[in-house]
C-alpha cells in the first residue's frame, strides 16, 4: 500500500504557554514552531495590547520583547481583551492579567459568555483582585481591577477545567509573595495539561515545588512533577515563589490532538498514514490516542520518519477520557466503525466546551445511521464494523466547533460525501487541516 506522510500541527496548548512565558520574560526571546491559528492569535494580541512586543520572523517564528513582569492594564478605561471563542485564552490570561497592574475587560464571542469561569475569579479575589461581572456572575464578560496578586494560600477546584490551575500557576511568579495552590473539589479533569504548564515554567526558569501526600492526615512530601499522572483533590499542592520568566530560545512540539485525526484516517482509510513531528515522551495528555487506538486493535508502528497508522479492524473498548477530553470526538468516530460497543466516560465537563461535545457527536453520528447513547459523563457507541457510507451525502453540523469538523470528516474514510455547515471553523486550532486532509484522501475530499 502506498503510504502518505503528513506533518502534525504545532501544539496549541504549548503555543499558548510559550507565548505567555516569552511575553512575561525580561528581555528578548525567539520562538519557533508556534501554531498559526485563531486561538493563538487571540492570545498573542492580548499580550501585545498589555505590554509585550511581537515581531513575526516567518511562519510560526516570533521575536518577542517581554514585559519583564505583569501585564499593564488601563487606568480610567480598561484594556479590551477579546478572546473570541478561545477558552484557553480566556482562562489562562484572566489569571495572568490579574498578576499585572490596572484594569482589563475580558470578553468574547457569545458562546464564551456561557462558559463558566467563577471558580477561577473567586480564587483571584482571594488574592486581592477586584472582579466586576457585566452580566451573570461567574461568566464573561467582566472587568478585573488589580494592583498585582497578593501572596498566600488559595484553593482551586478543577472539576470544570484544569486551565484554572494552569492560569494561576503561570500568574503566580509575578505575585508580591509566595503563592500556595491547593486542589479542592471532588475530581480533577485534564490533569496532563498541568504538566505542560509546569514544563513551560521550568523551561523559563520559574521557581516552584510540588508536594503530595497519601491522605489528608499524612505529612506533605516532595513530589516529582514529571512523574505525576493523576491526582486526587486535597492530596497535592503547588508553591510558587516570586521570580522572573527567563528570555531565551524556545520551540513548540507537534500536537497530539491534531494528529489524532490524521492517525485515525490511516486506521479507517485504505492506505497507511505516517505522522511526523510528534514527541513520544511528551507531557501532552492527548498522546493517549496511541494507547486507545492500540487497545482498539489498530496497527501502529514507529517508522524512520514518524508514527505510522495502518488500515485496521477495530473492536470496542471502555475508556475513561477525563485526561484527554479533546480526543472524544475522534474516538467516537473510530468507535462507530468498531466491532461491539465503546463506552467513553469521565468527560461530563465536555458539555461546556465550544459546543456540547457529548450531545453533538451523538446527534451527528446518528445522521450516518450510527447508534449512540448519551450518558451523564460520556457516550455509549454501538459500533458497526461493516459501516459502508458509499453513495451517501451527509449534511453535518459543526456547532462552531473545530474538533467536530475534523472528527466528522473521518466519515469520508468509509465512503461518505461529507458536507459541513462551516468547514472554516478548523482555523481555531488547525488551519492547514483541509490541505492535509486532501493529501490523505486525494482530490475526492468533499469537505474542501
Amino acid at each position: 500500500m502506498d503510504q502518505v506522510t503528513v506533518k502534525a500541527p504545532s501544539s496549541k496548548s504549548v503555543s499558548h504557554r510559550r507565548l505567555i512565558g516569552a511575553a512575561l520574560a525580561k528581555g528578548e526571546s525567539h520562538l519557533t514552531g508556534v501554531l498559526e491559528s485563531r486561538d493563538i492569535e487571540q492570545t498573542r494580541q492580548i499580550l501585545e495590547q498589555t505590554g509585550a512586543t511581537f515581531e513575526a520572523l516567518g511562519p510560526g517564528e516570533w521575536r518577542v520583547i517581554g514585559i519583564g513582569g505583569g501585564p499593564r492594564g488601563g487606568d480610567a478605561v480598561p484594556v479590551s481583551c477579546y478572546v473570541h471563542e478561545s477558552g484557553t485564552t480566556c482562562r489562562l490570561l484572566t489569571a495572568v492579567l490579574a498578576s499585572g497592574m490596572g484594569q482589563f475587560r475580558i470578553h468574547g464571542a457569545p458562546r464564551m459568555h456561557s462558559r463558566p469561569i467563577g471558580e477561577l475569579t473567586a480564587a483571584l479575589e482571594k488574592l486581592g483582585v477586584v472582579i466586576r461581572f457585566e452580566g451573570e456572575p461567574g461568566y464573561p464578560p467582566f472587568v478585573l481591577r488589580t494592583r498585582g496578586l497578593e501572596g498566600g494560600t488559595v484553593e482551586i477546584g478543577l472539576g470544570e477545567s484544569s486551565q484554572y490551575l494552569s492560569g494561576l500557576l503561570l500568574a503566580a511568579p509575578q505575585a508580591k509573595g509566595p503563592i500556595t495552590l491547593e486542589i479542592c473539589g471532588r475530581h480533577v479533569v485534564s490533569w496532563p495539561y498541568i504538566g505542560l504548564t509546569l514544563q513551560t515554567m521550568h523551561d523559563f526558569g520559574i521557581r516552584f515545588d510540588v508536594s503530595a501526600r497519601r491522605d489528608r492526615q499524612a505529612e506533605w512530601q516532595f513530589a516529582d512533577w514529571r512523574k505525576l499522572r493523576a491526582v486526587r483533590p486535597g492530596l497535592i499542592r503547588f508553591r510558587v515563589r516570586p521570580s522572573l520568566y527567563k528570555a531565551g530560545e524556545y520551540s513548540v512540539e507537534g500536537d497530539w490532538s491534531g494528529a489524532s485525526y490524521l492517525l485515525a484516517a490511516g486506521v479507517l482509510g485504505d492506505r497507511p498514514v505516517c505522522v511526523t513531528g510528534l514527541r513520544s515522551d511528551t507531557m501532552q495528555g492527548d498522546r493517549s490516542i496511541r494507547d486507545i487506538l492500540e487497545r482498539m486493535g489498530a496497527h501502529l508502528e514507529e517508522g524512520d520518519e514518524g508514527l505510522v497508522a495502518y488500515p485496521s479492524s477495530l473492536v470496542g473498548v471502555e475508556a475513561d477520557m477525563g485526561d484527554c477530553p479533546d480526543l472524544v470526538p475522534t474516538v467516537a468516530v473510530l468507535a462507530a466503525c468498531a466491532e461491539g460497543d465503546t463506552l467513553i466516560r469521565g468527560v461530563a465537563h465536555l458539555r461546556i466546551k465550544e459546543c456540547d461535545r457529548i450531545a453533538a457527536p451523538a446527534r451527528e453520528l446518528g445522521k450516518a445511521g450510527i447508534s449512540v447513547e448519551e450518558r451523564p459523563d460520556g457516550l455509549l457507541i454501538h459500533g458497526n464494523p461493516q459501516l459502508d457510507l458509499h453513495g451517501r451525502t451527509l449534511e453535518l453540523l459543526t456547532y462552531g466547533d473545530h474538533r467536530m469538523a475534523m472528527s466528522l470528516s473521518l466519515l469520508e474514510c468509509r465512503g461518505a460525501t461529507v458536507h459541513l455547515d462551516d468547514p472554516r471553523v478548523v482555523s481555531k486550532s488547525f488551519p492547514a487541516f483541509w490541505d492535509i486532509w486532501k493529501s490523505i484522501r486525494g482530490e475526492e475530499a468533499s469537505a474542501l
